[in-house]
């Protein structure tokens, strides 16, 4: 059996339609929770993002066709290429053309894309018919019911099954997969059980193992950090209630090389450079002026201090 498979896609429009709250999902497949941070609700994540509406553009490249579908207002783009999964909601394979109603399911963990309009790679596209059929994609659990326990498979001899990566299947393989499910009657139940006339297996979908990820060490202070910090705690003076801290030995241990001028100093690295003089509140920023809250001051032998605010500012 032929099937037609898509490119890598992207969930842009969930992004749009989600742009006043970031979600972030947690949990295994099919159990994955949202958690919208700007209101704190917790919703179940779609395994699978679909969209629909009629086909209204057709673009053919050299490697894919792309695939303008409108649905009201909403705009998307579908990009078929020679793998994608092409059917019919009676389970028959069909081609897509222009006017076709179509509903497209994409695999929602796929990497995202931002673009407008929003353009998806679906694993697998349903041309709408008028005839009697009805399909569910998403991930069913062991005991073969969707996430969102809507449906229940009651797998029976008459149920076809085929896999997308082409080997061969039987009901007892069906638990914990992602499936595309054909059926047309439904009990009225919740789930509503059905026993379906056609399932396809979506193994082609990378499933993602749990990973325990240890947590995260606070870093420890870089040496020269804690270094300054030792300077600064060990070696300063009050002065119009501003913490005073030598110059030459907290900017030294920063990498900068320090000119002594007869009245201050030049401290320059790389393509930075600050002019200092002892007495004087303004000081050189490569060619700009900028102000100390005091003056930096000569306040032992032969060492200049200047307030710790500069060295903070020296640190970013």
């Amino acid at each position: 059996m032929k099937m037609t498979k898509i490119v890598p896609f992207a969930m842009t429009a969930l992004l749009l339609g989600s742009a006043m709250g970031v979600p972030t999902a947690s949990a295994s497949e099919g159990e994955a929770v949202v958690t919208n941070a700007e209101n704190n609700e917790q919703q179940v994540q779609p395994v699978f993002i679909k969209v629909t509406g009629e086909i209204q553009n057709v673009d053919v490249r050299e490697n894919a066709t792309y695939y303008t579908v409108v649905e009201g207002d909403q705009t998307n783009m579908v990009v078929v290429d020679k793998d994608s999964f092409v059917f019919d909601n009676t389970g028959k394979e069909a081609k897509l053309q222009k006017g076709d109603k179509v509903s497209a399911y994409s695999y929602a963990k796929k990497p995202m894309l931002m673009i407008y309009p929003p353009q998806y790679n679906p694993e697998m596209v349903i041309v709408e018919t008028e005839e009697m059929g009805s399909v569910e994609v998403d991930f069913f659990n062991k005991n073969l019911v969707d996430t969102d326990n809507y449906l229940k498979l009651n797998v029976g001899e008459d149920t076809k099954i085929e896999s997308a990566s082409g080997k061969e299947l039987k009901a007892s393989d069906l638990a914990e997969q992602h499936l595309v499910v054909f059926y047309t009657i439904a009990t009225m139940s919740i789930p509503a059980q059905t026993p379906p006339s056609k399932v396809i297996v979506l193994d082609n979908i990378e499933k993602e193992e749990p990973v325990e990820v240890d947590p995260v060490p606070t870093p420890e202070p870089a040496p020269s950090d804690s270094a300054i910090q030792e300077i600064i705690q060990n070696d300063f003076y009050e002065v119009e209630g501003t913490k005073m801290v030598p110059l030459r030995l907290v900017v030294e241990e920063l990498g900068f090389k320090v000119e002594v001028t007869p009245k201050g100093a030049i401290i320059s690295k790389g393509a930075v450079s600050y002019t200092i003089t002892r007495g004087q509140k303004e000081y050189g920023y490569n060619k700009a002026i900028r102000q100390f809250d005091v003056a930096p001051a000569l306040l032992e032998n032969g060492k200049t201090y200047v307030s710790v605010k500069f060295v903070e500012e020296l640190m970013k």
